[in-house]
């Protein structure tokens, strides 16, 4: 028996390190630039912004309320709890991969009592039984399982990916929410003043009609403005209803569980620092997706072509025998046996083949998704600077014209109450003025939320170097 174990493990070490067919894999070039196109026209970041957020990246925005509700979407959003349980099912598949490499041990054991005899006087009463050890191998030889085990690594490694790309795409999603939920608090502001200032006005004119100094058209003017004002500051509300609900599910809560008070204050307008477009092949999650997709696939091209190959199967036993059963485990019962199966298949009408067309044609669509995200990345990260330099222009020309309309708007209501104009004139600036307040805020609104999308498509400070042994898996085969 000690001679068999030797030998056991001796065959186990050495086919162990047998070959691998199909090949091995290598990350496909992709063209990628040395510098974004906006990159020239961009404002380079101060140096106290230092380098790209990190983490918890939304704590550039300084709103306390984001920086309190951001980590519960990693513990309690829905979505981000699907993601991990998928990537908990593909490490647990790596696990069953990999116990293939190794023999199956299993033990047996039986006892039978029985009669014998047809009279009475011949009957007899015996008792047998057994107790067995067993082991059996199918030895890898041709790497197919290795290359399961492989495929199976890359799967679980782009699972953990789609974790982080859903994470990350779940925390831009919360600051979305929360930046247009202070959009609309700072709108209820405006238009809460502006209701003030329209109500001022109807008193002037209500003065003026009733003094006869006025016609009665201005004062049907100046209430339909105001009851207008107060109309559009009662539908804020529906707005900003829906965005407290989209956050409350965004953090695993139900909708009426959340109340956010009114905020006077918007979030910061962070300064960004901008990388080399390079750096989202190690940044951006959804690119380690394709990625790792593109190793699995490759994987499974050494899967179905060692389908070609015959396989093999090692068995062995040892245990006891003994009728009667007294006495089993004594020497004089020991048993044992060896055996190996080997099987091939000779002519399967092209099916083999077909496998290995279908594999490498996954193969080459993978490598065709990941060279597509990483444009789309690139596309991505080029229309978030493009639109934040273009927004920084429209506001500095947006805050002029808030500067003149605001200004024509006070000169029209003193004219009209001079006598030289009439109040159509004077509810045509203030109109004027409302919309270019509403314009500017807007602006603000968008160059927020495109800063937001700009750190998620910069990965929002993710690496791939967070994929469990990624560097590991070659020297793992």
């Amino acid at each position: 028996m000690k001679t068999l174990h030797t030998v056991l493990a001796t065959s186990l070490a050495v086919l162990l390190g047998g070959c691998m067919v199909g090949p091995d894999y290598h990350r496909p070039q992709v063209s990628v630039p040395t510098q974004y196109k906006e990159m020239p026209g961009w404002t380079a970041a101060t140096p106290e912004a230092g380098e790209a957020p990190k983490g918890e990246w939304w704590t550039t925005f300084n709103d306390p309320l984001l920086n309190q509700l951001e980590p519960m979407v990693s513990v309690s959003n829905q979505t981000v709890q699907q993601a991990y349980a998928n990537y908990q099912q593909a490490q647990a598949e790596v696990q069953v991969a990999r116990a293939s490499l190794f023999p199956t041990l299993g033990v047996t054991g039986s006892a039978t009592k029985q009669r014998t005899g047809s009279s009475s006087s011949q009957r007899a009463i015996s008792t047998s039984g057994s107790l067995e050890g067993n082991v059996s191998w199918a030895p890898d030889l041709w790497g197919k399982v290795r290359r399961s085990v492989e495929e199976s690594k890359a799967t679980a490694q782009a699972s953990q990916a789609t974790l982080a790309n859903a994470t990350l795409s779940e925390q831009v999603s919360l600051a979305d929410a929360l930046i247009e939920l202070r959009v609309s608090d700072a709108d209820i502001d405006l238009l809460q003043k502006t209701v003030d200032a329209y109500t001022e006005y109807l008193r002037v004119v209500e003065n003026q009609g009733a003094a006869g100094t006025t016609p009665p058209s201005d004062v049907l003017t100046a209430r339909t403005q105001l009851e207008s004002a107060k109309s559009s500051l009662i539908a804020l509300g529906i707005a900003r209803a829906q965005y407290v609900h989209a956050i409350a599910v965004l953090v695993g809560k139900n909708p009426e569980e959340l109340d956010i008070p009114h905020s006077t204050s918007l979030p910061t307008l962070p300064t960004m620092p901008v990388g080399v477009p390079s750096t989202l092949l190690q940044r951006r999650p959804d690119i380690a997706v394709a990625e790792r997709q593109m190793a699995a696939q490759n994987a499974a091209v050494g899967v179905a072509v060692a389908a070609y190959y015959p396989s093999f199967t090692l068995s062995a036993a040892d245990g006891f025998s003994q009728t009667p059963l007294a006495g089993l485990l004594h020497v004089a019962n020991h048993v044992w046996s060896l055996g190996a199966d080997a099987s091939e298949t000779v002519f399967d009408f092209g099916a083999r083949h077909g496998q290995v067309a279908a594999a490498k044609a996954a193969y080459e669509a993978a490598v065709a998704n990941y060279r597509g995200t990483v444009l789309t990345s690139l596309q991505n990260v080029e229309d978030d600077l493009s639109n934040l330099r273009i927004l920084a222009q429209q506001a500095d020309v947006q805050n002029a014209v808030v500067s003149n309309a605001t200004q024509g708007a006070q000169i029209a209501l003193n004219e009209y109450q001079a006598g030289t104009v009439d109040y159509t004139t004077a509810a045509t600036a203030q109109a004027t003025q409302l919309s270019a307040q509403q314009s500017a805020l807007s602006i603000t609104q968008q160059r927020l939320l495109d800063t937001v999308s700009l750190i998620g498509d910069m990965g929002g400070g993710w690496s791939a170097d967070e994929l469990n042994a990624s560097q590991k898996s070659t020297a793992e085969r």
